[in-house]
């Protein structure tokens, strides 16, 4: 019993007031995300929405960042809108419950850790692109079914209401927490509309939301090789998307609330969450920064609101569909907007003048990417890879060498920096070899070998060495460099005399 608690997070002080009306609010807030990321991908509305009840449920109670958010997302729904309309529904279900797996495989193999390799840059650049799509998402709102922008009266009432449900969310926290704002602004203008019967935009006219519990259902698709091929590459990217935005968003979150939430853990119930999306016709999901920010700044730090978010959706769907397609989409509009703002990271355009010009690159290039392909996986990796390349570029400028001849005539390289791929021109460039004493060492007391490139350097070094005749001495050689050198052996001849009577000290990783 005491374990089944634990899993709401009642071993910790919890406001379930604040946990209760936090999960309202977001479940309004999930509602036109979710048929809206539906119809992208080609699909029912009501798969969108299921997806947004499934991923919700699973992730909040067996998840590894309490207060995080899950549903169907905009970056899934842009992976599987071809193999939707090319293959169907059933082919997206079943494509879902792979990806799934491969999540939970991720989890269970602790590649969470990998998150630790995605510099800062990368994650401001992803985080205000996310800010942007958020923003700009909000803009069809102003438009018409003909996809014109509105203009006169109706224009006007969209735009009054979106403004009063930004000044509320603003002005609101400033007098009183007691219960969110945002809350209090959709229920405000929702009050507005219905008591003086302002037409203006409402989820109706979005899609219905009408519908059932979620039907079980094993994709009826033929079970081959053929399938197989079909749907492969769609899960694998969909289980990288899911898990790159779900850890993302599950460190900022961190940030914000000053904890630390379980990655691996994380992966296991997105995973989890997926399978069961795609047995109960949903289009699949992950973690949404946008929601879950909505549920931090309104106080909630426990497991209790998403539960609640996700069980209101499904009344929602099954119940409430004739009240909740009332609400008026100016309340949601304004809602995301204050989202968009809260999202972006407005103190990192202060930095600008105090940031490295390649970290800045790096963040404008992973902003532009997001925003344009709306694809958040392929923008952190081209950002990571512009970072890694950036800092090898670095560290090859690094390495050094201090020379000198002792009082027996012998020459000393002491080398300096890392040793590998983008270094050993540099290092090559060193040595004097013709003009060098007949006897050299080489002292990598200050230095490392890090790769197949540095051994062959290395290599080349001793064989020119020895090819004229003189002596070379390579000396303190760390243990896990000597490893390294020893691994190596059965593939290239490695010239190397130690110094048997130094011992060198090695820095446990």
């Amino acid at each position: 019993m005491k374990r089944f608690l634990n899993l709401f997070d009642f071993k910790q002080k919890v406001d379930y007031k604040i946990e209760v009306l936090s999960g309202l609010t977001v479940a309004l807030a999930l509602i036109p995300e979710a048929v809206a990321f539906a119809l992208i991908a080609g699909l029912s509305p009501l798969t969108g929405l299921y997806a947004a009840f499934v991923m919700g449920i699973v992730t909040s109670i067996f998840g590894g960042r309490p207060g995080m958010i899950s549903g169907a997302t905009g970056a899934i729904a842009v992976i599987i809108v071809e193999l939707a309309l090319s293959h169907g529904a059933e082919y997206v279900f079943a494509t879902v419950v792979m990806a799934g797996i491969i999540q939970i495989i991720a989890g269970v193999l602790k590649l969470g850790k990998l998150m630790r390799l995605v510099p800062h840059p990368v994650i401001f650049g992803f985080v205000n692109g996310l800010a942007i799509i958020i923003f700009m998402s909000q803009l069809s709102q102003f438009k018409d079914t003909e996809g014109n922008w509105l203009s006169g009266q109706s224009l006007y009432i969209l735009i009054g209401l979106v403004l009063l449900t930004m000044l509320i969310i603003w002005g609101l926290p400033k007098l009183t927490k007691t219960v969110p704002a945002s809350l209090v602004a959709i229920l405000t203008v929702f009050a507005i509309v219905a008591g003086f019967g302002i037409d203006t935009k409402t989820v109706r006219d979005i899609a219905s939301i009408q519908g059932g519990f979620p039907p079980f259902n094993i994709p009826q698709i033929p079970f081959t090789l053929e399938t197989l091929i079909i749907i492969f590459p769609y899960a694998a990217i969909i289980a990288g998307v899911g898990l790159i935005e779900s850890l993302l968003t599950l460190n900022i979150i961190d940030e914000i609330t000053e904890t630390r939430g379980r990655g691996n853990k994380e992966a296991i119930a997105q995973g989890s969450a997926n399978i069961l999306s795609g047995l109960f016709s949903g289009m699949g999901g992950c973690a949404m920064l946008g929601q879950s920010l909505i549920n931090i700044s309104n106080g909630a730090r426990a497991r209790l609101s998403g539960i609640i978010a996700a069980i209101a959706l499904l009344l929602f769907v099954m119940f409430g569909a004739p009240v909740i397609e009332k609400l008026p989409m100016a309340a949601l509009t304004g809602l995301m907007i204050m989202v968009a703002i809260g999202t972006f990271e407005w103190t990192s355009l202060r930095t600008f003048n105090k940031m490295p010009k390649s970290d800045i690159f790096v963040m404008v290039v992973v902003t532009l990417i997001t925003v344009i392909l709306h694809n958040l996986a392929l923008a952190v990796l081209i950002g990571v890879i512009i970072a890694a390349l950036v800092f090898a570029w670095d560290n090859a400028k690094r390495i050094r060498a201090r020379k000198r001849i002792d009082e027996n005539g012998i020459k000393h390289y002491e080398i300096y920096g890392p040793l590998f791929f983008g270094s050993i021109h540099a290092f090559n460039d060193k040595f004097d070899i013709l003009n060098d004493p007949d006897e050299v060492i080489i002292d990598f007391k200050e230095s490392r070998i890090i790769d197949m490139s540095a051994i062959e350097a290395l290599n080349k070094i001793t064989e020119r060495y020895l090819k004229v005749g003189k002596k070379i001495h390579v000396r303190h050689l760390s243990k896990d460099c000597r490893q390294l050198l020893k691994n190596a052996d059965k593939i290239i001849e490695v010239n190397v005399l130690e110094d048997p009577s130094y011992k060198v000290v090695v820095n446990k990783l």
